[in-house]
């Protein structure tokens, strides 16, 4: 899971990105890509780990994309190029500055996401229309352009002149027939507002935003928070009322935005978390884990998370009937601890 961290210049992305990954760059080069690969907490991993004592524990992972050249401004007008190195992020972070810095004029966040998200639509309107008018042009040809992603194209193309961005419309955000165009305003997108130290309310935003997924972070607060020892972190977030960090909420956000859950994989050699779309059947979760799985399944031992912890072992598990066997299209839950039966 890869996403991509925007913003306006100035709203605090790369204090925002080291808060997160722990990734510190001061003084460095700020207009080179930086990518920032994160454990993903989970007390559910630490207790199984904790009773199999394996020779490895393998969390899930997000990645955080920030790239160099994040010089989008109010006036910049849409710039396409400036947007390629976020075309392969399944989702973005928009962080929206609610915070006053010197040389700039008072914070307006409502404003300031309006400006960029407007940015995203101007250039997915461009690319559509490009892309119809040369459908349009080989319509009359032997080889005629695909009927269906014709009126795909033509449905987004209404929207995006309504200036409505096409997450808000999963049957098109998600379409695979529009895959390849990688629309900036359909990729889900989750708004930070950075707020000042001792501000964690969401700002009044209104309508403007009241379809997007928000939350607020303490950009500055939360950097600071990154480069302490766990005990001084402990002071520090009793101190302003934090109750887990911003690597924790982004993370568990994060997955919510995309629909992900994770299941787990336990034994002696290995405790690990596997992450996947929520609604996955148990064959296509087999081969996240190996395709030789997929081809070979027979069945899929399973048990909640809660299950087994009541339990306190697979044997009480089985005893008590939580440990039950499930076939190829039982639909994976968040939770569950999996062993595949397979033959190949």
């Amino acid at each position: 899971m890869k996403l991509g961290i925007t913003g306006l210049s100035g709203a605090g992305k790369s204090t925002v990105f080291e808060a997160l990954t722990r990734e510190f760059n001061e003084g460095g080069n700020k207009t080179e890509n930086r990518l920032g690969t994160i454990r993903v907490p989970d007390v559910r991993i630490d207790r199984l780990s904790e009773i199999y004592k394996p020779k490895k524990t393998i969390y899930a992972q997000v990645e955080y994309f920030l790239p160099g050249q994040t010089g989008h401004t109010k006036d910049a007008g849409a710039d396409e190029t400036a947007w390629a190195p976020v075309r392969d992020a399944d989702a973005l972070i928009h962080v929206v500055r609610n915070f006053p810095l010197f040389g700039l004029e008072e914070p307006h966040p409502v404003k300031d996401f309006m400006a960029l998200d407007q940015e995203l639509i101007l250039i997915d309107l461009a690319q559509a229309e490009k892309r119809i008018a040369r459908m349009d042009a080989e319509a009359g040809k032997a080889k005629k352009p695909d009927p269906e992603e014709r009126d795909l194209l033509g449905e987004c193309h209404a929207l995006l002149e309504q200036e409505t961005p096409l997450r808000r419309h999963p049957h098109l955000a998600f379409a695979r027939k529009l895959r390849g165009f990688a629309f900036l305003s359909a990729k889900p997108m989750l708004v930070l507002f950075n707020n000042t130290d001792d501000d964690d309310s969401l700002p009044d935003a209104g309508a403007a935003v009241s379809e997007e997924n928000c939350m607020v972070i303490r950009g500055k607060l939360e950097h600071e928070l990154a480069q302490m020892t766990d005990e001084e972190a402990a002071e520090l977030l009793e101190e302003f009322e934090i109750s887990a960090s911003a690597t924790d909420r982004v993370v568990k956000q994060s997955y919510k935005l995309l629909g992900l859950i994770s299941f787990f994989t336990v034994g002696e050699d290995e405790v690990r978390a596997w992450t996947i779309k929520e609604g996955t059947s148990a064959l296509d979760a087999a081969e996240v884990i190996h395709s030789d799985i997929k081809k070979g399944f027979i069945r899929a031992e399973t048990i909640s998370c809660d299950d087994f912890m009541d339990a306190g072992s697979m044997a009480a598990a089985k005893k008590k009937g939580t440990l039950r066997l499930e076939g190829k299209t039982y639909e994976v839950k968040d939770g569950d601890i999996i062993n595949f039966r397979f033959n190949v």
